[in-house]
């Protein structure tokens, strides 16, 4: 049997599963088996991964669609591995990952996973250095010291520091804590990290850019990002945390989610629902202008509300994730 798992979950992202899958091909560290599991695509996946012929990949194609996190059960469930990564079909690993982040965990017998500092790509593959460092500032990867983490709980869940994608996991670290939940679909990842810290499970962190996070305009639609914020919603009202100070910051992250959900939910026409969740806030957060305007927009004509919410993505200043989407999009 391998000693490490890779899976990449796909669907209807042939052209970026190339690259992908040929990251994974190209390490340096060979004892490996490479899992996709396609969610039902109904593009050419099936023949790219046919075009391959290697005999370390695994392809596991659902008839449907069954969603993100059942898809990516499917490939956890059929790793062999004693190791255990997954990340995303537009994402890619670099040369040595697999080599370093083995050494690390055959090292370290008490840790149950490494995670990794990761590159800012485009839709064209090519690496932003500027968009690199500002990601890794925002979410306190360049604060990080190599070694084991102390704060799991504050990294994973205040700072959100860590990624599933640039990490390697035991496998049987993963099982114990049932590994993906469907309910948690959209923000799975996150929950991922969040509930292994809450297990008390041991992450160490190597500063070293050793994955490769793509940004492309196929990841930003409005359909998306309510998936995301009503998955996340859930996360946070299923946690309970023992320390007083990090339960303070799970209430005020739930109310921030409820407001931008409340925003995007008025947005997508479903204004009822919308004003409930933004008064859920205020209770809070409080008034404030982006509640104001929130509900005063839900009872504008449908119309009138959707330009209003479309010049104001217009105007908007555009932060690292932003330019890179558009930069790709007007190459």
């Amino acid at each position: 049997m391998p000693k490490v798992s890779v899976c990449i979950p796909t669907y209807n992202r042939s052209d970026y599963l190339q690259y992908s899958v040929n990251s994974v091909l190209s390490q340096t560290y060979s004892d490996f088996e490479l899992i996709i599991c396609d969610d039902g695509s109904t593009d050419n996946t099936a023949q790219i991964v046919k075009n391959f012929q290697n005999n370390r990949i695994k392809y596991i194609r659902h008839k449907n669609n069954i969603g993100r996190s059942k898809n990516m059960r499917s490939g956890f469930e059929n790793a062999t591995g004693e190791y255990f990564i997954k990340f995303d079909d537009d994402d890619a690993l670099t040369p040595d990952f697999l080599t370093k982040t083995v050494a690390i965990l055959d090292k370290n017998k008490d840790v149950d996973f490494v995670c990794t500092n990761h590159w800012v790509i485009d839709a064209n593959s090519n690496r932003n250095e500027i968009a690199t460092k500002e990601n890794s500032d925002k979410w306190g990867k360049s604060k990080l010291k190599e070694g084991v983490i102390d704060d799991l709980i504050y990294q994973t869940f205040v700072l959100q520091s860590l990624q599933v994608g640039s990490t390697l996991f035991r496998y049987q670290a993963l099982k114990k804590v049932d590994y993906m939940n469907p309910l948690a679909d959209g923000c799975e990842d996150f929950d991922l990290l969040v509930r292994m810290a809450i297990a008390g499970k041991n992450g160490y962190f190597l500063p070293e850019f050793l994955m490769e996070y793509r940004f492309h305009g196929q990841q930003n639609s409005l359909k998306q990002n309510l998936h995301f914020l009503k998955a996340k919603k859930y996360c946070l009202e299923t946690y309970n945390f023992a320390q007083q100070n990090i339960e303070q910051i799970r209430h005020k992250k739930l109310a921030d989610i409820n407001l931008c959900l409340g925003l995007r939910m008025i947005e997508n026409n479903q204004n009822k629902e919308g004003r409930r969740l933004i008064r859920e806030a205020e209770e809070v957060l409080g008034l404030s202008n982006r509640s104001l305007i929130g509900k005063t927009l839900s009872y504008l004509p449908y119309q009138i509300n959707q330009f209003i919410f479309q010049t104001n993505k217009k105007i908007k200043p555009k932060d690292y994730a932003d330019q890179v989407r558009s930069n790709s999009s007007n190459n």
